[in-house]
């Protein structure tokens, strides 16, 4: 079982096309503060980040927010949060973020929230951390996705265990408690006899 006290949330600074992605970072935000666990994300007020952020801080959640400064303006920091850290780099934000943090959720995303999502994961795949890692797929958003990392195993590029380590479910509490009851299996990623 995974102890839990603080979410790392992957999130778009746009909110998308459809008013369920909005819904769902509210829906995660919620939950989060509702079982006194901590909110760490990405530090900005505007697009799913910003949803995610408030609704948590409004069920009574703590925030906490890493932001390079580069992207202060771009992604509007928010000011409202429990603690804003400002960093210099994208790799010193993903390293605290994960530094602060129990788990990880991706919410639907660009490619910054896919980006981090699968560093974290091959963090993971390479037995960095046991970190329980899902994705919340809101309207079925990862759908496509998840089935590409299905083939990625048929086709014998992963292990079926290291797909494993992905969670994915579409409701926010369901998510969280699997999260909660995770078990880390660690296995080692092969190598080819040719690349050693």
């Amino acid at each position: 079982m995974a102890r839990m006290e603080s979410i790392c949330v992957f999130a778009g600074s746009s909110s998308g096309t459809r008013a369920a992605y909005a819904s769902a970072a509210e829906e995660l935000g919620r939950a989060i503060a509702g079982r006194g666990w901590r909110v760490v994300y990405g530090g900005g007020r505007v697009g799913l980040m910003g949803v995610l952020a408030d609704a948590a801080l409004g069920a009574g959640g703590e925030v906490i927010g890493v932001i390079p400064e580069a992207l202060m303006r771009k992604e509007v920091g928010h000011q409202g949060l429990t603690d804003l850290r400002v960093v210099q780099t994208m790799h010193q934000r993903k390293a605290l973020m994960s530094e602060l943090s129990d788990g990880v959720v991706a919410l639907p995303g660009g490619l910054g929230t896919l980006e981090e999502l699968f560093e974290i994961l091959t963090w993971a795949q390479l037995g960095i951390h046991a970190k329980p890692c899902g994705m919340l797929n809101a309207d079925g958003y990862y759908d496509d996705l998840l089935r590409f990392l299905d083939q990625t195993v048929s086709e014998g590029f992963v292990r079926g265990e290291h797909r494993d380590m992905i969670i994915a479910a579409s409701e926010a509490s369901a998510l969280l408690d699997l999260m909660a009851a995770y078990t880390p299996r660690y296995t080692p990623k092969w190598m080819d006899r040719d690349e050693t």
